[in-house]
């Protein structure tokens, strides 16, 4: 049976094993560094710059990837690619942008939208100037795309809008098909249209009046989380993550039904990427369900709620950070010392309110207590 974190660590002998590990010179060492990184330690987020939206950063709440820029291909509609940043390049506007929009207006079958959409994409990446030129009807045009009755289609006009998203002026536009993302990842069970329509919404800044429906997708994406596709579990982890830190939404996130296995994320075994992001998450809840505001009120979870998962009585968590602590990656063990910071916070809240500051160690045996 399991026991709650403070349980756990309260019985455990620090003269052996993984504690005894814990309480020595390196976790010292990594407690001092997740301390130091505790502004720092982010990957640096993707900026507006032509490079980084050439590269395809995913927006506000991704880190940038270390791949190369899209290399210039020739157009399914249109001249090369290398040709058209060529021109841009010595202040010329090749047009192909402009042609490849006019032509998503004439009906087309849904393997040639697929394909001028996608070049509209590469052509927003890389023709920066003649995609700043746009307008919002090219934005509502693209959007219009989300109804088409193909799920490549759909696909396909996600990435467009992820791509004018990196232009500041297009992003109010493009917010407003918020909702019908929410709505196409919740309904639609296709693990690249989740990666597409996730990415889109992470680039986004996401207003008040989607909250309702983001309740109502919750559970959705929870069951997106606890897929066995990585690059859906990373992006919709990363969405929980941002939505975790408003106050009206949290609870809805902490009593979400989870399966039995939903700590099997934190297990060693997992991508690193992944690991990295799911101790973030538990982190951002963690310091979200003891702030004033949060504890004001007594709140009641479900048997299978995330909450209970985490933070229940039962959950093996302090199992899985244990693991974690000497994980390969020096990224996941100061992530994972971050959550056992933040635990160790939460029991001193419990006793003194007004501050938090741990009296003593989160390894200690129960021989103190």
């Amino acid at each position: 049976m399991g026991m709650s974190i403070p349980q756990y660590l309260g019985q455990m002998d620090i003269r052996k094993g993984v504690v005894g590990l814990a309480t020595g010179a390196g976790f010292i060492y990594l407690l001092y560094k997740a301390i130091k990184a505790g502004i720092k330690c982010q990957p640096p987020l993707c900026t507006a710059s032509p490079i980084c939206i050439a590269r395809e950063c995913t927006g506000p709440r991704e880190r940038a990837l270390p791949q190369e820029a899209p290399a210039p291909e020739a157009s399914s509609v249109g001249g090369p690619k290398g040709l058209a940043v060529e021109r841009e390049r010595h202040g010329r506007d090749s047009g192909e942008l402009r042609r490849l929009l006019n032509s998503l207006e004439y009906k087309q079958d849904e393997y040639a939208k697929s394909m001028i959409l996608h070049s509209i994409t590469r052509c927003v990446y890389l023709l920066e100037a003649e995609a700043s030129s746009c307008t919002a009807d090219d934005i509502s045009l693209v959007g219009s795309m989300l109804d088409d009755k193909d799920n490549s289609v759909k696909i396909q006009a996600l990435n467009t809008l992820k791509a004018f998203s990196g232009i500041r002026k297009f992003r109010l536009k493009i917010q407003e098909h918020t909702i019908k993302v929410l709505e196409l990842i919740s309904t639609i069970w296709d693990s690249e249209l989740h990666v597409a329509g996730l990415r889109l919404l992470n680039s986004l800044p996401l207003p008040d009046y989607v909250h309702p429906q983001l309740r109502r997708v919750m559970p959705a994406l929870m069951e997106i989380l606890q897929s066995n596709y990585i690059l859906a579990q990373v992006q919709a982890i990363r969405l929980l993550s941002y939505l975790a830190q408003k106050n009206d939404l949290l609870y809805d996130i902490l009593n979400c039904q989870v399966h039995s296995n939903f700590l099997n994320l934190f297990q060693s075994t997992q991508p690193g990427s992944l690991l990295f992001e799911v101790l973030v998450f538990a982190e951002r809840l963690s310091e979200g369900r003891n702030s004033p505001h949060y504890r004001a009120v007594k709140w009641h979870y479900n048997e299978q709620s995330l909450h209970e998962a985490l933070f229940g009585d039962e959950s093996r968590l302090a199992d899985r950070l244990l693991a974690l602590v000497i994980h390969p990656e020096e990224e996941v063990q100061i992530q994972a010392c971050k959550v056992i910071v933040s635990l160790q916070c939460s029991q001193d809240v419990g006793v003194r309110p007004s501050s938090c500051r741990p009296s003593h160690s989160y390894f200690h045996s129960g021989e103190n207590n």
